[in-house]
């Protein structure tokens, strides 16, 4: 029987009976990704696997956002193969499927050669930071500003999250906010940002945030990582913002960086409010 480097790499459709697949291969690389993370991800978007031996050795999975952009994550090849061979032609097949879109990535140092060759280019950084959350000081509110659990009247939530990032987000931010708790910051009784705190990988994530400035993501995190002291915590900053040196300071430390790439146009952020943690480095 020829051996898996032997065999000819076959792609196809990721179907939900691969994800056990899938998932083996992310633990492979020791990506944190638990099942409930995989089904999340199979349940927003699409996937193609590569496969030898009837065995899945890759795999790549993409989420469109409204009519003009869409997002790619999970490219995981298995150990001792020809990386970006498989990645490659992944990456080909997947693009050609959203012909016509703008494509956002998070590109780990060895995938950026790779990604170039395919058109990508850098429009950011993502700070990864993570560990025990830091005991954090009550931050100073501003007058008539709060943190609020979010309520039956905060619809207006999911717009500010697309207007934030420049991408529709509607049906992203329903199934976050179903999965996850989430407060509402809100000055002279409007509501002027949020974050989310959620299971993920080997803890809890905060992600999204989204705030007027940084005091404003300063005070939805103080929120969040005071009801984690001590526990497992993650969160994926933009950088350029202040909040990633401010993290530090706090004790919550950089764990990686990741490069933000686009093959189009990017989308077109608003000044406020702003996207300070992205949902996770697949939705981008």
């Amino acid at each position: 029987m020829a051996t898996i480097t032997e065999a000819k790499i076959a792609l196809r459709d990721m179907t939900s009976v691969d994800l056990e697949g899938a998932i083996e291969l992310s633990q492979e690389h020791s990506w944190p990704h638990r099942h409930e993370d995989w089904e999340l991800y199979w349940e927003l978007g699409e996937g193609l696997v590569a496969t030898a031996n009837d065995r899945i050795v890759g795999t790549i999975m993409a989420w469109r956002y409204g009519n003009d952009f869409a997002s790619l994550g999970m490219v995981i090849v298995k150990e001792g193969l020809d990386r970006n061979a498989i990645a490659g032609r992944l990456m080909e097949a997947m693009m050609e499927r959203l012909d016509g879109r703008s494509v956002l990535l998070n590109a780990t140092q060895i995938g950026l050669p790779l990604y170039a060759s395919l058109g990508f280019v850098p429009c950011g950084v993502i700070h990864q930071h993570e560990g025990p959350a830091p005991s954090v000081p009550l931050p100073e509110l501003q007058p008539l500003e709060r943190v609020r659990p979010m309520g039956q009247a905060d619809e207006a939530l999911a717009e500010m999250y697309s207007r934030a990032n420049g991408m529709d987000r509607g049906y992203l931010f329903d199934a976050l906010a179903r999965d996850g708790k989430t407060v509402v910051l809100s000055r002279d009784h409007e509501p002027v940002g949020f974050a989310m705190s959620r299971p993920f990988g080997r803890g809890r994530s905060i992600a999204p945030i989204v705030a007027p400035d940084l005091e404003g993501a300063k005070v939805l995190v103080s929120h969040w990582m005071g009801t984690r002291a001590g526990r497992f915590c993650r969160i994926d900053v933009v950088e350029g913002l202040g909040l990633s040196r401010w993290l530090e300071t706090m004790g919550l430390p950089k764990y990686d960086s990741m490069t933000t790439m686009v093959r189009g146009a990017p989308p077109q952020l608003s000044d406020a409010p702003r996207i300070f943690g992205i949902a996770t480095q697949a939705f981008c």
